[in-house]
């Protein structure tokens, strides 16, 4: 065989042997890319994604869309060509595997964290969306989980709400951790509580809770490194009371970044005209139920997303502003907001068509 020929044949064989590797072998990614957006003003699989009963709405144009990033599973398992491709797509993002499910997270965990994360910033979408618009919410402190097997089980429940700690009032769920770890491990600490059935008891029947319990429970140390804290094995959280049903209704969705835009939505029923004045606005962010706006992830796939969609202006956390304006889709304006007031302020600025002045980001 001639040598050029042996050559040839041999560089042929190294390339199919390469890309077999390439198809064959994981590698430890996974890739994001822009996923689906959707009017939170509008219908999603034929229904209204925001229906509100026992106080009077008011139609709303316009779009003010909540944003997704699809993801690839936890168990996927991406091979170096695939790898590659999402590092040349422009609209694609290939992150260690690590980044999207750490500590070896599995997909029904990562699955029942987002579903945690997307209740909760629907309530604090609400409350947000009220309190922006004088509407008393009742609020109090519940408990949110409990660990399995830590002294709390059995004696603790999710939604008991915690009135006390030691005789002091709880009026904030940080003040749990705060009073429990003024304790020594394996010393007792007395929580005052009403339970979660007569909680639920009492809401249905419109009535104020009647009674409250006192559970003893000895702490133990806290597993995490460095100095040992007492701890009971609950996490805390807050519950509310709402004057009126606002539900949201949007399957298959997870984390905690549409919480702007519901609350804008929201805001945006229970108001007469648009906040939009007919423009295309989509935005990301959570919220608290102060209506402070925090950051999310994966906030250059869902500028993609919006501008594919036909978005015009993005609403974008402050702290996400230099990532988004590094590549900033052609025709899409981003919006830096800090809370609700810095949206609606803009929003009133779209809707005048007075946008020389609205607080665009720039890139780091």
């Amino acid at each position: 065989m001639p040598r050029r020929t042996a050559t040839m044949l041999a560089s042929t064989l190294m390339l199919i042997a390469l890309l077999c590797a390439g198809v064959f072998i994981p590698v430890p990614y996974a890739e994001m890319s822009p996923g689906p957006t959707v009017n939170t003003l509008g219908d999603h699989d034929g229904e209204p994604v925001l229906q509100i009963s026992g106080r009077k709405t008011y139609e709303a144009g316009g779009h003010l869309n909540m944003t997704t990033v699809r993801v690839t599973s936890a168990d996927y398992k991406m091979n170096l060509v695939e790898a590659v491709y999402g590092w040349l797509a422009h609209d694609n993002k290939v992150v260690p595997h690590d980044t999207l499910y750490p500590d070896g997270k599995t997909e029904e965990q990562s699955t029942q964290e987002n579903a945690e994360e997307f209740s909760q910033s629907q309530e604090s979408a609400k409350v947000a969306a009220l309190k922006e618009l004088d509407i008393p919410v009742q609020s109090w402190v519940v408990v949110s989980t409990v660990v399995k097997d830590s002294p709390a089980e059995g004696t603790l429940h999710a939604g008991d709400v915690i009135k006390a700690v030691d005789g002091t009032a709880v009026k904030q769920p940080a003040d749990v951790a705060k009073l429990v770890t003024e304790h020594k491990p394996g010393e007792d600490v007395v929580f005052t509580v009403v339970p979660a059935k007569e909680q639920a008891a009492a809401e249905k029947e419109n009535r104020r809770t009647t009674g409250t319990e006192d559970i003893r429970i000895t702490t133990t140390a806290s597993a995490d490194t460095g100095e040992k804290r007492a701890v009971v094995g609950i996490s805390a959280g807050t519950d509310h009371t709402f004057p009126f049903t606002i539900d949201i209704k949007l399957a298959d969705v997870g984390g905690p970044s549409a919480g702007l835009m519901f609350a804008l939505g929201i805001y945006d029923k229970l108001t007469p005209g648009d906040l939009t004045g007919g423009a295309f606005v989509a935005g990301t962010g959570t919220i608290d139920d102060a209506g402070e706006v925090g950051p999310i992830g994966g906030i250059e796939m869902k500028t993609v997303g919006a501008r594919d969609k036909g978005a015009q202006y993005f609403l974008t956390p402050a702290d996400n502003c230099a990532a988004a304006a590094e590549d900033t889709p052609d025709g899409l304006t981003l919006v830096k907001v800090g809370t609700i007031d810095d949206a609606l302020g803009a929003l009133k600025d779209i809707r005048a068509g007075d946008t020389a002045d609205l607080p665009t980001c720039a890139a780091g």
